[in-house]
């Protein structure tokens, strides 16, 4: 078995260039909700000092930063091009697993003759199609997959492509990678290898495994396994059934009214009532929090959340109600709420019966009214149809001063061409 793991080398920035030609050797840097900080950069934007979380109102006006792009995010428009590039990928692969929105797994079985070849045209493909510049790595478990793939970017003369299937190249490797670099060991496992004297991936893999047990526990064993080439985590095709999801956003400005307030957990409950019918399940408990902004404590601190168990249901309109009486539990007037959002757990399949006793989640006629929202929602975009109670104004959403079109999700905002 070959696995094979392809990242798309800064993947915000590469979607905002792939529609702008003036970008192409410019710095570009994508905001994160509300405006707040960098999530991502080019490399051009690196080599100006600009670090990752580094907050964009402290930094806006330097003089070295005045060629800058700053965006803020685009995640419909991020969602849409991840998949385009899965699409590609399923003409050079028979097995694709998505490990994060810029990140997939391959099985790249079958191909071993021509893996270099195969993976060049891959790349390729991708590139000429989306637009998108990647990397790839390639061996014989999922985790040596991942470390080539960051030894692919990060080596500029492997020219993107980086195979680790042979014992002996690995090995060349392992003795001078940092542990650091290996998935699944993260910053809080880190001094504990150091302090056992661990520091190189190859003295990681020629510990004893009971060492490793004791620092790690199972999942070091299967780590240490995986590094020798015995593989230990197969790709999955079908994505784990989810345990939770929320809807939560930094406001624009501070909300100091319970109307405001109430608008906006309603627009949150309504979008995930939505993320619930799509994914074709239901939320057996609501939880809803409310915050205020954590770094200006001399406006006065308050945070609190409160939840409940209700029937299992993704009807918009029951979550909408258990959210506002959630919300009257923990309003306190006086405050300048910063953050607030809806969660939602106990999933399951929609329309299974939780307990003996359960009761439908969802009248008929909701069930009729729901499809058609969802479908206007669907034809002309989100939030096309929404209930009143979430309000029509909502001048505290997050700040998007920055937004680039949605190019692909939104025909009014499709890139148009002219001749003459």
């Amino acid at each position: 078995m070959l696995y094979g793991l392809i990242d798309c080398n800064s993947f915000y920035c590469s979607c905002q260039r792939a529609f702008d030609p003036d970008l192409k050797h410019r710095p570009v840097v994508v905001l994160s909700n509300n405006d707040g900080c960098a999530i991502a950069r080019t490399a051009e934007a690196k080599q100006l000092g600009i670090k990752m979380g580094e907050a964009w109102h402290l930094v806006r006006h330097e003089r070295k930063l005045s060629d800058v792009r700053w965006f803020s995010s685009n995640y419909p428009l991020y969602a849409d091009m991840s998949r385009r590039v899965y699409q590609v990928l399923l003409d050079y692969s028979p097995r694709v697993e998505p490990y994060s929105i810029d990140e997939m797994f391959l099985d790249l079985s079958g191909f071993s003759n021509t893996l270099h070849a195969h993976c060049g045209a891959m790349r390729q493909a991708v590139q000429q199609i989306t637009k998108v510049p990647t990397c790839v790595g390639w061996g014989p478990t999922k985790t040596i997959a991942k470390l080539a793939n960051g030894l692919a970017k990060d080596r500029p003369e492997l020219e993107g492509l980086c195979d680790l299937t042979d014992p002996q190249t690995r090995q060349r490797f392992y003795r001078n990678v940092s542990v650091g670099e290996v998935w699944g060991v993260g910053r809080r496992l880190l001094p504990k290898l150091h302090y056992a004297g661990i520091r190189t991936i190859e003295q990681f893999v020629e510990a004893k495994p009971a060492h490793i047990r004791k620092i790690m526990a199972v999942t070091g064993l299967r780590l240490q396994a995986e590094l020798q080439g015995e593989s230990c985590i197969q790709i999955s095709e079908i994505a784990e059934a989810r345990k939770g999801m929320a809807c939560t956003r930094s406001f624009g400005r501070p909300i100091t009214t319970y109307e405001e307030m109430h608008e906006a957990i309603t627009g949150f409950a309504t979008r995930a009532a939505e993320k619930l019918r799509a994914e074709g399940l239901d939320a057996a408990h609501i939880a809803v929090f409310i915050q205020t902004n954590r770094h200006k404590r001399d406006d006065g601190w308050y945070a609190n959340q409160f939840s409940i168990s209700c029937e299992p249901t993704n009807d918009t309109f029951t979550i909408c109600r258990h959210a506002s009486r959630l919300l009257k539990q923990i309003w306190l007037k006086g405050y300048r709420y910063a953050k607030a959002g809806v969660m939602l757990n106990d999933l399951a399949p929609h329309g299974q019966q939780s307990t003996l006793f359960s009761m439908a989640s969802a009248k008929p006629d909701h069930e009729t009214l729901l499809a058609a929202m969802d479908g206007i929602n669907q034809k002309f975009g989100s939030g096309t149809l929404f209930p009143l109670s979430a309000g029509i104004k909502r001048d505290w959403k997050p700040r998007q001063a920055m937004l680039s079109a949605r190019y692909t999700t939104r025909l009014e905002e499709i890139m148009e061409a002219q001749t003459w």
